[in-house]
């Protein structure tokens, strides 16, 4: 299986499976002398790990971060790390995988996910949680994205959980603070409480629901990105269309800029006091022609409903018999909900990466 790397200047090569003895990644291009702690990148790590609320797979996972190259200790401060500019290569060990959960399906195709086309490409499939097809692969990219943002000072990247189903937030009810404050990343208050009672009811049923993630960089300085091939929106939208589940990315307005007119859709400018351009509006997400505005940089990005779920689907076998399939195991109602850190992480990966294709292009940070 080739294509496990993604990245240009910052690259990103992941392996391992979700129920083999451990997962990783390796970062190649990282510059020297970046100074970060096991506890900056476990802080990332925590807000993915399964197991933390009622509303997401019971599978118990600490997913502790073990750097096994390409750092060495700090001579005068305890606990931190400095990059060397070699590979690093990072480690996370499952502890909990139950992989006889899935021995019924061996052979059985599930509906929604990816057993059938992995065994027409291969001819071979890893029925055991679905191996590199599954969620678990994502723990990796949440750690490489922690590094990404070392790379990256003075931007700040967040997200949160914008719908669920067809219950959207109110807007006006935005607040960071309340993200970490519930179950759901999410930063509508009223909303969170009335997700708990929707999500608990479809997890009691057996059954999933979608959502729509929204992540948001700031900071960002103007210039980053190419007017053609590696357009920075371009870019982001590759990289959350990689996470498991993604089925739709949007920069912006995306979708909405359809029905909007011309002087609508435009964000219209001026001078600002400090002598800088100043945008009246953000339609374009903090991206125009492939480049950086220096607003923030907004993506959003749809999570289908889990596939494996209790209540039984109509599929087929290997072999081609006509089967009925109920999926067991631990499994999200809503996987959206543990995709809000994956979404940050590959947003930073992106933005470092085009942050160092520019300062090796202009000389300019």
């Amino acid at each position: 299986m080739s294509f496990n790397t993604f990245g240009h200047m910052f690259r990103v090569s992941t392996w391992g499976e979700s129920h083999g003895p451990a997962l990783g990644c390796v970062v190649d291009g990282c510059p020297p002398g970046i100074e970060f702690t096991l506890a900056e990148i476990q802080a990332f790590m925590d807000k993915r790990k399964p197991g933390q609320s009622r509303f997401t797979t019971q599978r118990k996972e600490a997913d502790l971060v073990e750097v096994l190259s390409g750092v060495l200790p700090h001579e005068s401060k305890a606990d931190v790390l400095i990059t060397t500019g070699t590979p690093i290569s990072m480690l996370i060990r499952n502890t909990d995988q139950r992989s006889k959960d899935y021995s019924e399906i061996k052979d059985r195709y599930r509906p929604g996910h990816a057993d059938f086309t992995y065994d027409a490409k291969y001819g071979i499939r890893d029925y055991r949680g679905g191996g590199r097809s599954s969620a678990r692969e994502t723990a990796a990219r949440v750690a490489a994205g922690g590094l990404a943002r070392k790379v990256i000072p003075g931007v700040t990247i967040r997200g949160a959980l914008v719908q669920i189903g067809n219950l959207k937030i109110n807007r006006e009810n935005w607040d960071w603070d309340e993200v970490n404050n519930n179950d759901f990343f999410c930063p509508d208050r009223e909303m969170a409480a009335q997700w708990a009672d929707y999500l608990g009811k479809i997890r009691k049923s057996g059954s999933s629901i979608g959502a729509v993630i929204e992540v948001v960089a700031e900071g960002v300085s103007a210039g980053l990105g190419a007017p053609i091939y590696a357009k920075l929106d371009q870019e982001i939208a590759s990289y959350m269309m990689s996470i498991n589940a993604v089925k739709g990315v949007e920069i912006g307005n995306g979708f909405e800029a359809a029905t909007l007119t011309g002087e609508e859709n435009a964000d219209e400018m001026r001078m600002g006091e400090d002598g800088d351009v100043r945008f009246l509006s953000n339609n374009a997400g903090g991206i125009l022609g492939g480049i950086s505005t220096g607003q923030p940089i907004i993506a959003r990005f749809a999570v289908k409903p889990t596939s494996s779920i209790l209540k039984t689907r109509k599929s087929v076998t290997a072999s081609g018999e006509e089967i009925d399939v109920r999926t067991k195991g631990r499994h999200d109602p809503c996987v959206g909900i543990r995709a809000v850190p994956i979404g940050e992480a590959m947003m930073a990966c992106a933005i470092a990466d085009h942050f160092l294709m520019h300062r090796g292009q202009t000389g300019r940070n």
